[in-house]
């Protein structure tokens, strides 16, 4: 790698950005390109857009059908490698954006993200600060605090002509010290006020102003509008422009974005200036100046009981009526929460090896404890519903609708439970104490179970959450661990189940479509094998009075992915795959069985458990995770 060079192109690329000029150049560059003229949202809207994004259409993927209806999903690029299981929460902020970059009410509104500790809301937050840092420079004028809009120096009677000569809208004015500027320096002459390029930066204060919660007994506004420079009050007017510190986080975050962490444990008093920052589009200057223009994205967060409070008085409406809330629940699908611990992980310095099922379990934990109970299904199985699992109802055809269940659990679900913040904590402490550089589902399980322990939460909670874990998910690993000895035990496990899969195929279709099936060795035309069929649907509880109809279901099914251009196999219905599996593991049960639980072991078993324990480490267990769940397998599962 050539450092130089990479040194030198990253310069020559940024001098190509850089522009140093009069206003009148300025206008023959809008001229020439007059998208350049954007307001604040428009940018943020742009910058999400230019990523590109994916519509999930419902009647060509049954997951998005299952879980959100017939309602399709964006899939925008700008989130999708961060943001897992919130692609509702997404598309409310994107559409925020299309409508404020159209200039709609949400252009004077404040966007407030709302929801419980460790949903993703202050991460949201980076994304859209990063996107603005890493964005293309932006023309103001030179020396200007607020970093304004060249534009801003076109008297007012000339405004129509120049918008219409250069295809334009021209929103704003000069700020008290450009105005100052303009008049003293420049002598009116306004062609010639400088103007230069700028960047976004979150740690010099460009285009970005954050606002933590206040000192509520020192409440000072000049945190949000600047203030007054006390050295110069001797020399000028408490009015001139020029004792003016324009260095608030409204002033800052011109024409970028304002940031109020934890907004409603500031009293409303200081939040007054958001009032004429959204709706007016203006902010005070320090002391006795005029209103200044403000354009800029106003982004306000806080948890729900904070929310809560301030909502629940009347004299806030005002505010309330300023603001367009967006919900941030926890993420509810298993399939997305495990992501979300891959990337927190991957990003970590941790490198010991973790086993199949590791975080999978961790996740399981995580959603059960954001689950509202139902009355309909018990937890385990709500979980692998909202995750888009089919699942029938025990001896019939009749699959759980998810629907029905979202409907059951009320708007509030997902607000409430084991925050990811947490989770990785019990992930980081299985981590450290790993003597073998090595966890496993086990070795978290315990992690989590002495966190929670220790968690400050009310007892019924806690009795709850330690029933997830010791009960509910270690039935549910179990199951998992049982199927996966299976898998190591059957040598080509998978051409295995798609064999019984295309056979049961074949038997299902013809007895459907009262046929028969041809004898591939006799060429002789049999009836559909009744007993077969049986064999692999008694396993998931499927009745005789119901098999008709499940065999219905799982051809119409095969049919409806084949026509859509899909590829099917024994995972494509899940029912079947659950049912096919479970044959499977019967079939190997009692040799699994006794091989695992021997102390002594025969050279014939010997070779069979070595066997295993290779195909297992194949799976990714490495020989000490292997030995661990061996072990515990051995312990716990196939009990007489």
């Amino acid at each position: 790698m050539n450092f130089k060079d990479i040194i030198e192109k990253d310069r020559e690329i940024r001098k190509k950005h850089e522009f140093k000029g009069t206003f009148l150049e300025y206008l023959e560059i809008v001229k020439k390109n007059p998208k350049i003229v954007k307001l604040s949202h428009r940018r943020m809207y742009d910058i999400i857009m230019n990523k590109g994004y994916e519509v999930l259409k419902p009647e060509e993927n049954p997951r998005i059908k299952k879980l959100y209806g017939n309602e399709p999903i964006r899939r925008y690029n700008f989130f999708k490698d961060d943001f897992f299981g919130i692609d509702k929460v997404i598309m409310k902020l994107v559409n925020y954006f299309h409508s404020a970059a159209m200039m709609g009410e949400e252009s004077r509104q404040v966007l407030y993200l709302v929801g419980p500790v460790g949903a993703g809301k202050s991460s949201l937050v980076e994304s859209i600060k990063k996107a603005l840092e890493t964005s293309e420079p932006i023309y103001a004028l030179e020396g200007c605090p607020m970093r304004e809009e060249p534009l801003h120096l076109i008297p007012k009677h000339l405004k129509g002509s120049f918008e219409k000569a250069l295809g334009v809208e021209i929103e704003g004015d000069l700020c008290p010290v450009c105005k100052y500027r303009l008049k003293h320096d420049y002598g009116g002459e306004y062609e010639k006020f400088p103007v230069t390029t700028t960047d976004f930066s979150i740690r010099s204060r460009k285009g970005i102003g954050v606002v933590p919660p206040v000192d509520p007994n020192n409440q000072d506004t000049s945190v949000l509008t600047g203030s007054i420079d006390i050295s110069k009050m001797d020399m000028y007017p408490e009015d001139d422009p020029r004792i003016f510190s324009l260095n608030g986080a409204f002033n800052v975050g011109n024409r970028g974005l304002v940031e109020f962490i934890e907004v409603f444990k500031n009293d409303v008093e200081y939040l007054h200036t958001i009032i004429t920052a959204t709706q007016e589009k203006s902010v005070p200057s320090p002391g006795k100046g005029s209103m200044i223009y403000f354009d800029g994205i106003i982004l306000a967060h806080s948890n729900e009981s904070e929310w809560n409070k301030f909502k629940s008085d009347h004299t806030n409406e005002a505010i309330l009526d300023r603001i367009v809330k967006i919900e941030v629940p926890y993420c509810m699908e298993l399939n997305e929460e495990i992501k979300i611990y891959k990337k927190i992980l991957g990003k970590s310095q941790f490198n010991a090896h973790i086993a199949p099922h590791t975080i999978e379990i961790a996740a399981m934990f995580a959603i059960l404890s954001r689950l509202s109970p139902s009355n309909k299904v018990d937890p385990m199985t709500k979980l692998k519903i909202y995750n888009g699992e089919d699942i029938v109802e025990k001896g019939t055809t009749k699959k759980i609708d998810f629907s029905e269940l979202k409907e059951e659990a009320g708007s509030r679900e997902g607000m409430t439970g084991i925050s990811t913040r947490f989770i990785v904590k019990a992930l980081d402490s299985a981590l450290s104490n790993s003597e073998y550089n090595c966890i496993n589902p086990l070795s978290v399980m315990e992690s989590l179970t002495k966190a929670v322990k220790d968690l400050d939460t009310a007892e019924d909670d806690k009795q709850r959450y330690l029933t997830f874990i010791k009960d509910t998910i270690r039935k549910e690993y179990n199951k998992v661990l049982e199927k996966e000895i299976t898998r190591a035990f059957i040598h080509s496990f998978k051409e295995q189940a798609e064999s019984l899969f295309d056979n049961y195929l074949d038997h299902a279709e013809a007895y459907v479509n009262k046929n028969k099936i041809k004898d591939q060795s006799t060429g002789e035309e049999l009836e559909p094998d009744e007993t077969f069929m049986r064999s692999i649907e008694e396993h998931i509880g499927i009745s005789e009075n119901s098999a008709k109809g499940f065999r219905t279901d799982v051809t119409s099914y095969m049919f409806y992915v084949i026509r859509n251009g899909g590829k099917i196999s024994y995972t494509s219905y899940e029912p079947l795959k659950e049912a096919i599996e479970k044959k499977l593991t019967a079939s190997v049960k009692e040799l699994s069985r006794v091989i695992t639980k021997s102390k002594v072991r025969g050279k014939e078993q010997n070779e069979k458990y070595n066997s295993m324990v290779e195909e297992m480490k194949a799976d990714g267990y490495c020989d000490h995770c292997c030995d661990v769940i061996l072990k515990y397998a051995a312990n716990n599962l196939w009990k007489d």
